[in-house]
């Protein structure tokens, strides 16, 4: 890597070449001086001819400041930013420019046979200082009004352009109320920057919650409900111990969830290679209805023998013609507000709909009277019958199935079905509406719990 001027003092040319096998995040300083107010960076690789099947160059950016913190990050959706004491390009934050050494963070995702040439042209704007210093963020309130304890709608996985999405965040919230949502999460890429730019969009119909993707080359990970401004470092893989578990830590310290999102992604760097047992829920819908999520439907199957780990949908939405809502989290919570939300989807007492127009009711009850909703553990003798009812709505042509810890156990053809059981021959019931005609989803429960418990003197 080389630094010159480019004739302008306060412009700075860094030139250098990664390697195919480069580490995943390299740095490239440069000095800034006393007096600076503004960064300006632009950057350029070469995209040379690779054979068929072989991934070319594909290189994300960032920016570190002279205390190694974090300043922005934009992965490979723009070629240039800016960070300024007021103001940012999305993505980054804006704030006091120290002197000192900052560092360029590059991100080569992929590097083709020939290796990887890139050029980085960093200008240094001296402007005076205008005013006095930016006030501290502002950022969405952790409540709204609500109905009390109800079902609440929302989705926890968007982007916009403060990452690679191009909706603002006007427009997602836009979005988000014509859906008929009731909270949001913001989740960028590796960046907080949105949470402040949230602040205006919030309103009594619609809750904002704070939060972050952090997206490993090993999987992406959500961070949902954290406090405004916190961020995770994203850089480290399955293979470095503990470095998962760690991040887990720290989510929960902030408040949030730690949700693993697409766990079958089908882009590069997209599948869950961590395991699940630092997960407090695991996204199985993400977006339109795929192979992906039939498989993570399956995975999210097999633990739920093991232990209690709630599924979650969310749309995953960047840009027009993806819909925000689609799917959503339907969560019963006692208020509108950011903690009451987060337990409700920590104790998956929730269920997923691809629209607002979906609603479901699910419900068992023992023979004695007692009843437990979705989410919730019905303790019951083992022969004791128990009564399982769905009812569901705003599917024209449902196939309902219901799936125990054996597999599927009932299929009908129709809005309404009952079956009953036993807790000596099931242990969790849960159930799935589809699309007769393509078998989509269009809705999916977490599952009631049957609790087989001893009779006064024993079994």
């Amino acid at each position: 890597m080389t630094q010159q001027p480019s004739g302008d003092d306060d412009t700075l040319v860094l030139r250098g070449q990664l390697p195919p096998g480069a580490r995943d995040f390299v740095e490239v300083p440069f000095a800034v001086p006393d007096g600076v107010r503004e960064i300006a960076v632009s950057y350029a690789y070469e995209r040379p001819d690779v054979p068929d099947g072989t991934l070319g160059n594909a290189c994300d950016i960032g920016l570190l400041d002279a205390d190694g913190r974090f300043r922005g990050w934009s992965g490979g959706a723009r070629d240039s930013f800016r960070v300024g004491e007021r103001d940012a390009t999305p993505g980054y934050l804006p704030g006091p420019i120290a002197p000192g050494t900052w560092r360029v963070l590059l991100g080569p995702y992929t590097v083709a046979p020939q290796g990887l040439p890139y050029e980085i042209h960093v200008t240094l704007h001296h402007t005076p200082a205008i005013g006095p210093p930016a006030p501290a963020p502002a950022y969405p309130p952790f409540h709204a009004p609500g109905r009390g304890r109800s079902w609440y709608r929302g989705d926890c996985h968007l982007h916009t352009v403060h990452s690679d999405g191009s909706r603002t965040p006007a427009e997602l919230a836009a979005a988000a109320r014509a859906a008929r949502l009731d909270f949001i999460v913001s989740t960028e890429h590796n960046t907080t920057s949105a949470h402040a730019a949230f602040a205006a969009e919030a309103g009594d119909d619609l809750l904002i919650l704070t939060g972050e993707e952090i997206t490993t080359r090993n999987g992406h990970l959500l961070a949902l409900g954290t406090d405004p401004g916190t961020w995770f470092d994203w850089r480290f893989r399955a293979r470095d111990e503990d470095a998962f578990a760690r991040t887990a830590r720290a989510i929960r310290r902030a408040g949030g969830l730690v949700v693993p999102a697409h766990p079958y992604g089908l882009h590069l760097g997209s599948q869950w290679k961590f395991g699940y047992e630092h997960a407090d829920a695991v996204e199985v819908w993400n977006g339109t209805w795929t192979l992906d999520d039939e498989a993570a439907l399956a995975t999210w199957d097999n633990l739920l023998g093991h232990r209690v780990l709630p599924a979650m949908g969310n749309s995953d939405a960047h840009r027009e013609p993806q819909v925000v809502g689609l799917p959503q989290t339907v969560v019963l919570a006692d208020a509108l507000e950011r903690g009451a939300i987060l337990d409700g989807l920590r104790a998956g007492r929730s269920w997923i709909a691809e629209s607002a127009d979906v609603d479901v009711e699910f419900e068992a009850v023992a023979e004695g009277g007692a009843r437990a909703g979705i989410g919730d553990t019905l303790p019951v003798r083992a022969d004791e019958p128990v009564a399982v009812t769905l009812t569901v709505t705003g599917v024209p042509d449902p196939v309902v199935r219901l799936v125990t810890d054996e597999g599927q156990t009932h299929l009908a053809f129709t809005e309404r079905v009952e079956w009953r059981t036993t807790s000596a021959a099931t242990a969790y019931v849960r159930a799935e509406v589809r699309h007769a005609g393509n078998g989509t989803m269009a809705a999916l429960t977490n599952p009631i719990r049957l609790l087989d418990t001893p009779t006064e003197g024993g079994r």
